[in-house]
C-alpha cells in the first residue's frame, strides 16, 4: 500500500525547508520551527491540516508585519518548487486577507501559484470579495505564464476537489464563464485541462449551460473541441441524448436500438468481499453504417442500509462498423477503496450501449 502523501511533511522536510527560510532571514529558529510544528496531535492530522499547522507555525518565526514575512517567502521561493510548498500560497490565505495588503497578496499568488499552486489560497478571496477577485483572475488570463494563466481558471471552480465549495458560482457561473471564454484556445494543455475540468463542475449544477457552450466551441478548433469533450464528460456518462448526438453517438433507445444481440456473464455467482471476478460481454452491431458507440457496465452497488448505487465503468468508446461482433472479458475487483466500501447482498451488473442496457446478471457479494 502507498504511503500516505501526509507523510511527506516529517522532520527531515521540516528541518530541510527551515534551513531555506534561515538563508534568507538569519533570525529563523529552525529548532524551535519543527519542534512547534510536531507538537500536539501531529500524527493525527490529514494533508491539508499539516499544510496549515505549518503555516501557522511559519507565522510565528518569522516577522510579525506580513509584508516583511513575504518579502522573505518570495526570496525563498525560487528554491521552493512542487506539491510540498503549497506551504507558500496558504499563508498568504491566512497572514494577506487585510484589504491594505491586497496589492502584495495578489503579488504573492502569482509568483508562488508558478512554483506550486495557489488554486486553494484564491478562494477565499473570491468569498470575501468575488467582483474584486474575479476581475484579478480575468488579469491573470492574459499573463504569459501558463500556471498563472490555469490559476485563473483552477481558482474559481465551483467544485475545485479539497478546495472551499464557491457556493455562488454553483447558483451562478457567469462571471466564471468569462473566464473560460478568455482560456478556450490556450495553447497550452495545462490550462485547457484545467478550463474542461471548470465546465465539467459547471455541468453538474447547470447542464444546459454547458451544453450551449460546447454547441458554441465546437469546431473552432482541435483544442476547443477536446476541451469540449473532455468538459462535458459526465453528462456523457449520464447518457444525456442531447449530449450524446452532439459527439456523434448513434441514438440508441427501446424504439430504436443499434444492438442485433448482447450478452454479459460473470465467472463466479458468489463471491467474497475482497475477491474479484471476471466480466465477459459480447455485442452484436446491427448491419448497416457505421455507429459510435459508448460500451459500459454499471454495477449497482449494494450500501449500507441495503439501497443501492450504480457507478459505472467504461469498456470502449470508439467507432465500429455495421455488423461488427465485439467481445471482451475484464476483470474487477471487489476491494474496498477510500471512495467506496463494499456490503454483501445480491449485485445487479448490466452491460450499457450509449447509456441504454442491453444485457444483465448478477452476482452474490458475501462478507
Amino acid at each position: 500500500m502507498a504511503e500516505p502523501l501526509k507523510n511527506m511533511y516529517n522532520k527531515d522536510f521540516l528541518r530541510q525547508f527551515g534551513g531555506i527560510i534561515q538563508a534568507a532571514y538569519p533570525p529563523f529558529s529552525i529548532d524551535a520551527f519543527v519542534e512547534n510544528v510536531l507538537a500536539d496531535e501531529w500524527e493525527g492530522l490529514a494533508l491539508k491540516q499539516r499544510i496549515r499547522k505549518i503555516t501557522i507555525s511559519l507565522g510565528i518565526y518569522l516577522p510579525e508585519k506580513y509584508a516583511e514575512a513575504i518579502h522573505i517567502l518570495l526570496i525563498v521561493n525560487e528554491s521552493c518548487s512542487g506539491f510540498p510548498y503549497l506551504i507558500l500560497p496558504d499563508f498568504v490565505e491566512v497572514y494577506g486577507q487585510d484589504v491594505a495588503d491586497w496589492e502584495l497578496s495578489m503579488l504573492a499568488l502569482e509568483k508562488f501559484t508558478s512554483h506550486s499552486s495557489a488554486e486553494f489560497a484564491v478562494r477565499p478571496f473570491i468569498i470575501r470579495d468575488p467582483k474584486r477577485m474575479m476581475k484579478q483572475m480575468l488579469h491573470w488570463t492574459n499573463s504569459s505564464d501558463e500556471h498563472v494563466r490555469r490559476l485563473a481558471s483552477e481558482g474559481c471552480r465551483p467544485r475545485l476537489p479539497w478546495g472551499q465549495a464557491l457556493v455562488m458560482f454553483k447558483k451562478d457561473p457567469a462571471p466564471v464563464l468569462e473566464i473560460l471564454e478568455q482560456l478556450k484556445k490556450d495553447q497550452s494543455l495545462y490550462v485547457r485541462k484545467s478550463v474542461a475540468n471548470n465546465l465539467n463542475d459547471i455541468a453538474k449544477d447547470h447542464p444546459q449551460v454547458v451544453i450551449e457552450i460546447a454547441r458554441r466551441w465546437l469546431g473552432q478548433n482541435k483544442d476547443t473541441d477536446w476541451i469540449v469533450r473532455h468538459g462535458c464528460r459526465t453528462l456523457i456518462r449520464q447518457a444525456d441524448p442531447e449530449v450524446l448526438a452532439l459527439f456523434g453517438y448513434a441514438e440508441s433507445s427501446e424504439d430504436c436500438t443499434i444492438i442485433e444481440h448482447a450478452k454479459l456473464e460473470v465467472d463466479q455467482a458468489t463471491l467474497s468481499i475482497g475477491g474479484e471476478c471476471v466480466l465477459g460481454y459480447k455485442l452484436l452491431i446491427k448491419q448497416g453504417d457505421p455507429v459510435r458507440i459508448r460500451v459500459e457496465y454499471g454495477i449497482d452497488f449494494v450500501k449500507s442500509g441495503g439501497k443501492v448505487s450504480r457507478k459505472k465503468f467504461l469498456l470502449s468508446d470508439k467507432t465500429v462498423a455495421g455488423g461488427t461482433q465485439l467481445e471482451e472479458n475484464r476483470t474487477h475487483r471487489w476491494s474496498d477503496l477510500t471512495t467506496r466500501r463494499h456490503y454483501p447482498g445480491v449485485h445487479r451488473i448490466v452491460l450499457l450501449v450509449n447509456g441504454l442496457e442491453v444485457a444483465s446478471t448478477e452476482m452474490l457479494l458475501e462478507m
